[in-house]
């Protein structure tokens, strides 16, 4: 669609201003994508396609779409590439209509396990020439640990059913299995905490 305006702004006339997009591209995308939603005679539901330039997610399209759309979904190359089906990019992708929909509990499952991802993909350049070194960042070891785990969760075959209730509990599985690697916490005397004072005592 904006490449079709786009050819039709041009031959009319129209300067390219953003990367080659002329003006109207930008005000008709609204009038396509808003056209989804709930009325008082009935609702429409839009999955919308976007192929970036150059696996540029931040490009004009992709950017304005982003930013009228309820949500979106992020395909990755580098998932693809390692036969990670479906290569959904967990952190790029968003649904602003998640936490009208979802219990407080599931949310913070949720976030919980992103932000183990997001502290993995930070170190990922480390860890992949193996200059990371092990227990230099506890949040990085558990993620090391943990990613396994939740690539063999998001991945899902062409022929498998996943539903909602299937899917809260495998997050939970996820989180439960996270609090049997997170290491336990010591006093700089080898004690567990709040035996402070028994050492101290025994001294």
């Amino acid at each position: 669609y904006a490449l079709a305006q786009r050819e039709i702004g041009l031959a009319a006339g129209e300067p390219p201003a953003t990367r080659g997009y002329p003006p109207s591209v930008f005000s008709l995308l609204p009038k396509l994508l808003e056209r989804s939603g709930r009325t008082d005679s009935g609702s429409i539901t839009g999955f919308y396609t976007v192929l970036v330039e150059a696996d540029d997610a931040n490009e004009p399209i992709s950017d304005t779409v982003r930013g009228i759309l309820d949500g979106h979904i992020m395909l990755s190359r580098k998932l693809a590439h390692e036969s990670h089906w479906p290569a959904i990019d967990v952190l790029q992708s968003i649904s602003r209509s998640m936490n009208d929909v979802t219990s407080v509990e599931h949310q913070q499952t949720v976030s919980q396990i992103k932000k183990l991802m997001a502290a993995y993909q930070q170190s990922e350049d480390l860890i992949s020439i193996g200059a990371y070194q092990t227990g230099s960042n506890p949040e990085v070891d558990l993620a090391i640990k943990m990613r396994p785990l939740w690539n063999e969760f998001l991945k899902q075959g062409s022929t498998e059913d996943s539903d909602f209730n299937s899917a809260s509990e495998g997050l939970r599985n996820l989180i439960a299995r996270m609090q049997q690697l997170k290491p336990m916490k010591t006093s700089e005397a080898g004690q567990p905490p709040g035996n402070e004072q028994t050492a101290e005592a025994a001294r």
